[in-house]
């Protein structure tokens, strides 16, 4: 049997921890630089893509192949990432990336995009994505050790959140300035630090495992099937990846493609500068959130935390189509932004924390399956249930279902505790 580890001792919390690593100081911004391109990529592949095929299917495959390599290869990427060099995985997954823009732009440029075109470069996105992921965390980890994890999670969280906030308007305005072509060939260049940078960090991602045996090297069904069974014997972990699916699968970011009509029913204005405002609402909640938690050192990981947390988003996000009122609304949003970030990060701190050694990549790889893969059924839930009852209920409704969920694990973990 592999025993996971202990969590580290509390310590007083310093604020900004991860960046008194110098590495880490290099990394952060690099890293932030790339998640801006990934978005500068979406906004302007979508808008051509809208405007050359005026296609809802093809709209839709562009965030079902977004979500369906996380589904289906994050527990392979993760066993990877155990395997091999991580700094190799992340240099894989940003030269499909730039690969991606390069396609695009090409094809902009010679005005020859077909729609299969546009399938396969897609999938090739997502899978960069998924290829990425697990391997991202275990130099995280490797960089600052396990007493500054959350700090580091919890600043990578906001440099996406930085990109998801600027990414669209940088991506706007490359559009408008150099043209979709040009703006996609550019693009690419935005991806070539990041890269560079993994030729000259000392963290492989295993840096810290020192002679520690790797673990099952295999990557079958049948390992996948013993590293599940390996993983729910520590309910710690087990709860946070059923808590970061359940949160995935319920509501996941799919309220935010019904933003227009949230919107029109909450009577913005026809400038859409308050349906901009209301877009833009949860990712400044999220911002200010890390930012505040970063600073003050308040809510170290703790998995009965992260359960009362996600509860708490889960009534905020829920009231958020029920307010009475635009700046209720508005208020709802920002709220949610802050709760998601803060029980997320957490989550994802200790399944790290927590995972066995010789196994920590793939625990993240079903991490990330859970957390990102299961998106996809938000799509469901929030926006099929609303063809039929409203988007407004169907959100609340979601949102009322993971709320029962998180209650459950609340309840299980205390039990689980007591008895130990």
């Amino acid at each position: 049997m592999i025993v996971a580890q202990a969590p580290p001792a509390t310590q007083t919390a310093i604020a900004f921890s991860a960046l008194r690593h110098r590495d880490y100081q290099k990394y952060f911004p690099a890293s932030t630089l790339s998640m801006v391109g990934d978005q500068i990529e979406h906004v302007i592949s979508y808008w051509v893509i809208f405007q050359q095929f005026h296609s809802p299917a093809l709209a839709g495959f562009a965030v079902f192949s977004h979500w369906l390599p996380f589904l289906l290869f994050s527990f392979y990427a993760g066993a990877l990432a155990d395997r091999f060099d991580c700094r190799r995985l992340v240099q894989i997954g940003q030269t499909l990336f730039m690969l991606a823009s390069l396609s695009w732009g090409l094809l902009f440029l010679t005005g020859r995009l077909q729609v299969w075109h546009a399938v396969v470069i897609l999938t090739i996105h997502g899978f960069a994505g998924a290829i990425v992921m697990p391997a991202e965390q275990m130099i995280l980890y490797d960089i600052v050790g396990p007493q500054h994890l959350q700090s580091a999670v919890r600043l990578a969280a906001t440099g996406r959140q930085l990109a998801i906030t600027l990414g669209p308007a940088i991506g706007g305005g490359t559009l408008y300035l150099l043209g979709p072509a040009v703006g996609l060939l550019t693009n690419v260049l935005i991806y070539l630090p990041y890269t560079v940078m993994m030729w000259v960090l000392p963290y492989t991602g295993h840096t810290r495992q020192h002679a520690q045996a790797r673990g099952p090297s295999g990557l079958g069904l049948r390992e996948a099937g013993a590293i599940v069974r390996e993983v729910s014997r520590d309910r710690r972990i087990l709860i946070m990846i059923l808590l970061g699916g359940a949160s995935a699968l319920f509501v996941g970011n799919a309220f935010q493609a019904q933003m227009p009509e949230y919107a029109h029913d909450f009577g913005t204005d026809d400038s859409g500068l308050r349906y901009s405002v209301l877009l833009a609402a949860n990712a400044a909640g999220a911002l200010s959130g890390a930012l505040l938690l970063e600073s003050t050192g308040l809510l170290p990981p703790k998995v009965r935390t992260a359960l009362i947390t996600s509860a708490l988003w889960s009534v905020a996000i829920g009231l958020f189509p029920l307010a009475p009122s635009y700046g209720v609304g508005l208020a709802f949003l920002v709220a949610a932004g802050m709760l998601n970030i803060t029980f997320l990060s957490m989550a994802q701190t200790l399944v790290q924390i927590l995972a066995p050694v010789s196994l920590r990549g793939r625990v993240i790889g079903l991490y990330s399956t859970a957390q990102f893969g299961l998106r996809m059924g938000s799509g469901m839930t929030v926006g099929v249930l609303g063809s039929f009852i409203g988007v407004h209920w169907s959100l609340a409704l979601s949102a009322a279902a993971f709320l029962l969920v998180a209650l459950g694990l609340l309840i299980y973990d205390g039990a689980a505790r007591r008895r130990a």
